[in-house]
C-alpha cells in the first residue's frame, strides 16, 4: 500500500500495489480526464509526479511516445493510466488543469 497525495486539493488516498494512478483517482471519485480509457493513446491523464517517482512503474515505450507528443511535458510528467503503484513509497502528484471543463 502507498499513500498518494493529490495536489492541489491535498486529498490523500490509499492505493494498493499494482493499481494505476488513473484507477486509484477514479475509485476515489476524483475528476481526471481520461478520453482513451487508459490505453496511453490520448495523453489527457497527464500528471506531474512531485514526490515518490521510484514508487511507480518505469515509463514504457508507449507512454514515452505519447508524452513526447504533449505540450508542457517535463521531467516529472507521467500518464496516470500507465503509472502503476509499486507499494514501496508514498507518492505526491499534481493534477493539471489542461482540458478541465471539457
Amino acid at each position: 500500500m502507498s499513500t498518494v497525495t493529490v495536489m492541489p486539493s491535498g486529498k490523500t488516498i490509499e492505493v494498493a500495489e499494482g493499481t494505476t494512478l488513473l484507477a486509484a483517482l477514479l475509485g476515489a471519485e476524483m475528476e481526471i480526464q481520461h478520453k482513451c480509457e487508459g490505453k496511453a493513446k490520448c495523453g489527457s491523464c497527464h500528471i506531474f509526479v512531485q514526490e515518490g517517482r521510484k514508487g511507480l512503474s518505469k515509463i514504457a515505450r508507449e507512454e514515452n511516445e505519447r508524452l513526447d507528443a504533449i505540450v508542457g511535458v517535463g521531467s516529472k510528467s507521467r500518464l496516470a493510466c500507465q503509472s502503476v503503484v509499486l507499494g514501496t513509497e508514498n507518492i505526491r502528484i499534481e493534477l493539471l488543469g489542461f482540458g478541465s471543463g471539457a
